[in-house]
């Protein structure tokens, strides 16, 4: 006996809701587990459930996808530099958010990389408008007795240090060492009285 059902079945449809965050999200954990030229847009695509030519109706090229992805590491790099700020206080912010950075980019090389890897030529502006940017511009303002010309010294040479002690640590020229960090990052030797 053949039994025919009378139901209608509606032809299945896939809603993801925000499929962009999704990758972008997918994208940010596989960066925790590999390097950069390991992650697949395909691998991401299965990840969230998606074909592979669903990714490209939200990122039009790998390219765009990694862009999103240090777009979303800078901002996770900010809230990580806030909550170090918030915890030092107004008087060790600036130190703080700097050790903050390093330490951030120990933790997350491979994330760290790709921010600056696919960042836009920005100049003494560091990293756009990004909130680690402005924490960075104004702590360097607050430092320098609101002297602009100081502040913008100020930002470049933070940025170098910070930047320079995290990829020494990431390329193992120097040990990722928590006291080596706070060594460097002084404020008694950043602004000597």
């Amino acid at each position: 006996m053949v039994t025919v059902s009378t139901l209608q079945q509606s032809p299945r449809t896939y809603h993801h809701g925000d499929l962009r965050s999704a990758l972008v999200a997918a994208g940010l954990r596989a960066l925790e587990a590999v390097d950069l030229e390991a992650l697949s847009v395909r691998q991401l695509a299965r990840e969230v459930g998606v074909s592979a030519t669903a990714v490209y109706r939200h990122f039009p090229d790998k390219a765009a996808l990694l862009h999103a992805l240090a777009g979303a590491g800078l901002e996770q790099l900010g809230q990580y530099q806030l909550e170090a700020a918030e915890r030092a206080g107004p008087s060790g912010a600036f130190s703080a958010t700097g050790r903050a950075y390093v330490r951030w980019a120990l933790a997350n090389p491979a994330l760290f990389r790709l921010i600056f890897s696919r960042a836009e030529p920005i100049g003494e502006t560091v990293f756009g408008q990004s909130l680690a940017a402005r924490l960075l511009q104004s702590s360097a303002r607050a430092a320098s007795g609101n002297d602009d010309a100081r502040a913008r010294q100020l930002v470049v040479q933070a940025w170098a240090l910070v930047h320079g002690l995290a990829m020494l640590m990431l390329d193992g020229q120097l040990p990722p060492d928590e006291e080596l960090i706070d060594r460097v990052i002084d404020p008694k030797t950043l602004f000597p009285a």
